[in-house]
């Protein structure tokens, strides 16, 4: 369904992204983030899962101005590269850049939503604080989203956190749902990574429920 294509930031870089279109006119766009393993099989996945539900969908490559193409699996070398690119080798303001342009591009077809998950989860909510043109944003389990909790979103955002996530402890969701009462923040008994049924920690009925209010949740704010 989907297709390797070019995008082109403001300052300049190109960048690669995975796209898919629906069949017919697509209802809305949606920008979909990246865990730190790349535009992995996993999230070519969900673009194309929500290409089916009609939107066009784009996932940038938001490692490429570290290294091009990163693909990776789940555990021990892998795990350690992709946390080097993302908190030690990226420069997240260029990362954002990235992502804008994404947003842009996407935009041709309506109203836009950002989805991500893990880091992306995180990069999401700090694109509905300080993008233009996110209509409404979506982290699934964002680590680092407590740190920033204090930025105000430009639209209203969908939270989904794992209640057996040892990297972001109930603690932390708390402080968010505080910080961020007009945010809607869903817990799951499950752990980190829920989503991915390419991970050990995949939990099929909390990410299909997760799906489910996600897919609401874009009703009421993209179409």
């Amino acid at each position: 369904m989907g297709m390797q294509r070019q995008l082109h930031a403001e300052d300049g870089f190109t960048l690669g992204a995975y796209e898919a279109m629906p069949e017919g006119t697509p209802r809305a766009g949606i920008v979909i983030i990246q865990e730190i393993f790349g535009v992995n099989s996993h999230i070519r996945a969900v673009v194309d899962g929500y290409a089916a539900e009609g939107y066009a969908v784009v996932a940038p490559q938001i490692f490429d101005r570290v290294k091009r193409d990163v693909e990776l699996g789940y555990e021990g070398d892998d795990m350690t590269e992709g946390m080097k690119f993302a908190f030690q080798e990226s420069d997240r303001a260029k990362t954002l850049v990235d992502i804008q342009a994404a947003v842009e591009e996407i935009g041709k077809w309506g109203n836009v939503a950002v989805i991500g998950y893990c880091y992306g989860g995180l990069l999401t909510w700090l694109s509905a604080c300080q993008l233009r043109g996110v209509a409404c944003a979506v982290p699934f389990y964002g680590g680092g989203i407590a740190a920033e909790k204090d930025q105000a979103a430009r639209c209203p955002v969908m939270m989904h956190f794992g209640e057996l996530d040892q990297m972001i402890p109930m603690s932390d969701v708390d402080d968010i749902r505080t910080a961020q009462p007009d945010a809607d923040v869903f817990t799951y008994p499950a752990d980190h990574g829920f989503n991915c049924d390419h991970r050990a920690s995949h939990n099929a009925e909390a990410a299909k429920l997760a799906k489910e209010r996600t897919l609401g949740f874009l009703a009421e704010h993209l179409c």
